[in-house]
C-alpha cells in the first residue's frame, strides 16, 4: 500500500534585513502549505545572510533562544496550516554557548524537539567553529503527524555515520538544511565537480539507508560565495525526483511514497547485512 506524503523545500535568497528574510520564508512556507505540502523545510540559517564568512563578535547578537520569537512564529504557522516545519536557526543556549540548530515542529504547532549540528566546518569563508558549539544531542528521529523524520545540517551531509544513525533511529525522510556554494575564483574550474560531489554523497545516503532524502540550499551571491541552490529530493534508490534551479528562489513541492522504503530494503537489504559485530574501529579517529 502506498503511503504518500507531500514535502516542501523553501529555497530563497537572503537580504541584510532579518525581518525581510523571516517574512519571506514564512510567506513561502504558507505558499507551500497551500500547494499541498505537509512537511516543509527551510534552508540553513534562513534569518540572515551566511555570516560565517567572517569572524566578528557582534554577529553573535543574531542568535536567539529556542523557543524564542522565530520558533514561536513557525509554531503559529504550523498550527494554522496543519503542517510540519523544520526550521534552521542560530541558537543562543547560554552566554558564550551558541549552536547551529534545527527546530522540529509538528502539525498543530508542538515543538517536538531540536537537532544541533554535530559536524562543524572551519574552511575559508566557512568559519563555523568560531560561532557554533558542536551538537550534544546526537542523531535523532521524530514521529510527526505525517512521517517519521530526521534532520541533519549542511556539513553533516558528508558523513555517512550521521545519516546511518538517524535512519537507525527510525527516520523515513532525512532533511538537510544547507548553505553551500562556490567561491568566485574556483567556480569555473571546480564548480561542476563540487556540486556533483555534494549531490552524489547524499544520494548515497539515501541508497545505503533506504530512505527518502531532502536537501534544501539557498541561492544568490553573498560576499565571496555564490550559493548554488539546486535543492533536491532523492528516493530510496537515490534517484533525484525533483531538483530546483541554481539561481532562482522557489518552493520544491513533491509527493513521496514512503512505502518505497520497505520495497527498497527488501531488495537491497543493507541494514540486514550489516556486520554490527565488526565495527568497533568506527569510533576511532584512525586505525593506523
Amino acid at each position: 500500500m502506498s503511503r504518500n506524503v507531500r514535502v516542501g523545500l523553501v529555497q530563497t535568497k537572503c537580504d541584510d534585513d532579518i525581518s525581510v528574510n523571516v517574512d519571506r520564508t514564512c510567506e513561502r512556507i504558507r505558499q507551500a502549505a497551500k500547494a499541498g505540502a505537509q512537511i516543509i523545510c527551510t534552508q540553513e540559517l534562513f534569518r540572515s545572510p551566511y555570516f560565517c564568512q567572517e569572524e566578528e563578535e557582534h554577529i553573535f547578537d543574531l542568535a536567539e533562544p529556542i523557543p524564542g520569537p522565530t520558533t514561536e512564529r513557525l509554531q503559529k504557522i504550523a498550527r494554522e496550516e496543519d503542517v510540519v516545519i523544520v526550521g534552521s536557526l542560530f541558537e543562543r543556549r547560554a552566554a558564550g554557548v551558541y549552536h547551529n540548530t534545527a527546530v522540529v515542529i509538528d502539525a498543530g504547532g508542538e515543538l517536538l524537539g531540536i537537532y544541533r549540528k554535530m559536524h562543524i566546518p572551519d574552511d575559508p569563508h566557512y568559519y563555523e567553529k568560531y560561532y557554533f558549539t558542536p551538537g550534544d544531542l546526537g542523531f535523532r528521529s521524530w514521529r510527526t503527524k505525517y512521517a517519521e523524520i530526521g534532520v541533519l545540517i549542511c556539513w553533516d551531509q558528508w558523513f555517512p555515520e550521521g545519516a546511518r544513525l538517524t535512519a537507525l533511529a527510525g527516520a523515513e525522510i532525512l532533511f538537510y538544511p544547507t548553505a553551500i556554494g562556490w567561491h568566485e575564483f574556483e567556480k569555473e574550474t571546480h564548480g561542476a565537480y563540487q556540486h556533483n560531489a555534494w549531490e552524489t554523497v547524499q544520494r548515497g545516503h539515501a541508497i545505503a539507508n533506504g530512505v527518502w532524502l531532502c536537501a534544501v540550499n539557498r541561492v544568490g551571491n553573498e560576499r565571496d560565495i555564490q550559493f548554488f541552490g539546486q535543492s533536491f529530493i532523492a528516493d530510496p534508490f537515490g534517484h533525484v525526483v525533483h531538483r530546483a534551479s541554481s539561481e532562482n528562489e522557489e518552493n520544491v513541492i513533491q509527493e513521496v511514497d514512503l512505502s518505497l522504503i520497505e520495497k527498497t530494503r527488501r531488495q537491497w537489504p543493507f541494514l540486514r547485512d550489516r556486520r554490527v559485530d565488526a565495527y568497533d574501529g568506527i569510533k576511532e579517529r584512525f586505525l593506523k
